[in-house]
């Protein structure tokens, strides 16, 4: 590798390590701003939207919920938005290792979203 591809290699890093970065901020953000309208809807109403204080527990609920504007489904949408936070930062963190030619890291980091993608499945099984 030449000292230009090197240097470029390096700027693109950065580049990513920055996109990482607002990848995290934004998506702490974007759910923590969900999970907030979700309470305000919960002291405007008064209840979550669910019978004897029960919450959204699959997919269809929450969205059918999210379609209500039931509380408790719009703070279920957030908590779901703050976990898919990191696996974004680990499917950006894929990329970047291609990039840096790093194969090892490529293959370790894809197995993490592998373990991600099993136990999310296993999640909605139980």
């Amino acid at each position: 590798m030449d000292k230009d591809t090197k240097q470029q290699t390096t700027e693109e890093m950065a580049d990513v390590q920055l996109i990482i970065g607002k990848i995290l901020r934004l998506g702490v953000l974007v759910s923590a701003t969900v999970m907030l309208i979700g309470l305000l809807l919960l002291i405007v109403k008064g209840n979550g939207g669910y019978p004897n204080n029960t919450f959204p527990t699959d997919f269809t609920e929450i969205w059918h919920g999210i379609a209500q504007l039931k509380p408790y489904a719009i703070m279920m949408l957030g908590i779901f938005l703050l976990i898919l936070t990191p696996v974004l930062r680990v499917i950006v963190s894929i990329y970047s290792f291609y990039r840096e030619g790093d194969n090892l890291y490529v293959v370790i980091t894809t197995i993490v979203l592998v373990i991600l993608g099993i136990s999310f499945v296993f999640g909605i099984l139980r």
